[in-house]
């Protein structure tokens, strides 16, 4: 399984002043310390990046994620995207544009979503996303 994580998730991985118990934040570490596949793509590093400051954090996120492979989003993703994002609003669930797209490069590229994001869940039954769900 390839894991497209989502900023929610890194956002939690990373603070500093408590440690999160989510299971994703678990699931995160336990791919990035046993080899799992994890990519990203730009709209997730630019949230990051805009969600901290400070030069040395940026500097250090950088360089974290430079050793993720990143994936691009093509003209055909943003057509997909646009027309998942109208799907999920037709079928009453709101996806933001840039969740569209998030969703959009999870299907295209086979990638499971690992997200804290309740919305991915709901446009998940509507399309082929695949969301990481921690077992009852």
């Amino acid at each position: 399984m390839t894991l497209l994580v989502d900023t929610s998730v890194w956002s939690l991985a990373f603070r500093r002043d408590t440690e999160s118990l989510t299971p994703e934040v678990a699931v995160l570490q336990a791919a990035l310390s046993g080899g799992e596949s994890i990519v990203t793509t730009g709209l997730i590093l630019q949230e990051l990046l805009q969600g901290f400051s400070g030069a040395r954090a940026h500097k250090e996120l950088v360089q974290r994620f430079a050793a993720l492979p990143l994936i691009v989003p093509d003209r055909r993703d943003y057509i997909d995207a646009a027309n998942l994002g109208n799907l999920c609003r037709r079928s009453g669930v709101q996806l933001g544009t840039i969740d569209a797209l998030l969703a959009q490069l999870c299907i295209r590229h086979e990638l499971t979503m690992l997200t804290t994001d309740g919305d991915f869940l709901l446009a998940a039954e509507y399309c082929a996303l695949k969301v990481w769900k921690p077992l009852p």
